[in-house]
């Protein structure tokens, strides 16, 4: 089996940055492709802010993601370059149809490595792709 293609899933939290700077060095390491995705999710963004209209938030949404994504690519070395998709909808699903669609060969996730009612509550994303994944998963724990 060769891995040929690396997607890494990413979001503005701490631990997504540390699991792009694992996905990046194991794509390196086998001179694969690279492809960042993230996701918005509707459902965050349901209550209007002092009466900006939804499609507004929706919009504004989209360009926080697409600069997002830009800081990432910014942070790859001179000699890799990387394909940025953003979604929308709920981020597990988001994450598990851009592997499909994109054939990648291996996703690269963060995950906060919560367990008992805080996994339960909160759920994890991590958990779900890893669960439904095309492809083999690497869960990248925030660091202690």
């Amino acid at each position: 089996m060769t891995f040929r293609r690396v997607l890494i899933a990413v979001d503005s939290e701490p631990v997504a940055a540390h699991a792009a700077d694992v996905g990046i060095e194991l794509a390196r390491s086998l001179a694969a492709e690279i492809a960042f995705v993230h996701v918005v999710d509707p459902k965050n963004d349901s209550h209007p802010e002092g009466g900006v209209v939804a499609s507004e938030l929706a919009g504004r949404a989209q360009a926080d993601a697409r600069k997002l994504l830009a800081v990432f690519s910014g942070h790859l070395p001179g000699e890799l370059k990387a394909l940025e998709f953003v979604r929308t909808g709920e981020a597990a699903t988001e994450i598990i149809n851009t592997a499909k669609q994109w054939e990648a060969d291996f996703i690269v996730i963060g995950t906060h490595g919560r367990c008992g009612i805080k996994r339960a509550i909160l759920g994890s994303v991590a958990e779900k792709v890893m669960r439904h994944a095309p492809c083999p998963v690497v869960a990248v724990r925030a660091r202690c």
